[in-house]
């Protein structure tokens, strides 16, 4: 009944409030979509997290004792992802997020590599700067890589303990001192012997990845592996 009323209330305001498409912000959306058909095919999806090896998990080679990892999309400066990506952290649209988990999320289910994930684990944002925002982008995805995995994911597992300047005009060296001692984890016990899946939204030059990633392989039994909603290239 509740689900029926949700749906009910949804189409009202649909017609009231036309949606229109956050990529192209002209056509309508596909029924149960934040995108609009056309889009969704010009959308550069990445395949690959089928391979244990891919263009994601050679960024961390030497770096970071990764499992695997991978990216839904591909991101380009102009491109349609990038679009979404701003939708989502600087207009409000969480939704976007977690509808692009729940997608991610029913093709890694199925993918051999991602089978025994245990929990889901957002990159924090510092308290601050998720008050200014209203929510952490990456929990989004979690929550809807989680809602599709069946998998639980933890928002607080990593806590961001200091603010740093933002990472945008920064190359690898220094994104990385900029890093320096910022995570801390909040309880090893829980994630001890786990299979962690460590996700945020785009990978840059991965310098936050590999500080997380590194963080949470220092704990006993740990394994982890990463995925995030895009990935831009070098």
């Amino acid at each position: 009944m509740k689900k029926f009323l949700t749906q009910a209330i949804d189409d009202v305001l649909d017609l009231i409030y036309p949606r229109i498409c956050f990529c192209c912000q002209e056509e309508t959306p596909t029924p149960g979509e934040n995108t609009c058909l056309e889009c969704r095919m010009q959308l550069p999806y990445t395949n690959i997290h089928k391979q244990r090896t891919n263009s994601f998990t050679e960024r961390f080679l030497g770096r970071v004792p990764l499992h695997t990892g991978a990216s839904y999309y591909h991101y380009k400066k102009g491109g349609l992802v990038r679009k979404l990506i701003y939708q989502l952290k600087y207009h409000g649209k969480k939704e976007i997020g977690v509808e692009i988990g729940r997608a991610y999320g029913r093709e890694l289910i199925d993918t051999e590599l991602y089978k025994d994930i245990d929990l889901i684990v957002p990159v924090p944002l510092h308290p601050q700067r998720k008050r200014t925002r209203g929510y952490n982008q990456s929990d989004m995805f979690a929550m809807g890589l989680s809602e599709a995995m069946g998998i639980p994911w933890k928002a607080d597992a990593l806590k961001r303990i200091k603010s740093t300047s933002t990472q945008t005009q920064k190359g690898k060296f220094e994104r990385l001192a900029n890093m320096d001692n910022v995570f801390k984890v909040k309880s090893e016990s829980i994630l001890r012997g786990k299979h962690i899946l460590l996700v945020d939204d785009v990978l840059t030059t991965g310098a936050t990845m590999e500080v997380c990633g590194n963080r949470l392989s220092e704990i006993r039994g740990a394994k982890v592996s990463m995925a995030t909603i895009a990935m831009a290239s070098q």
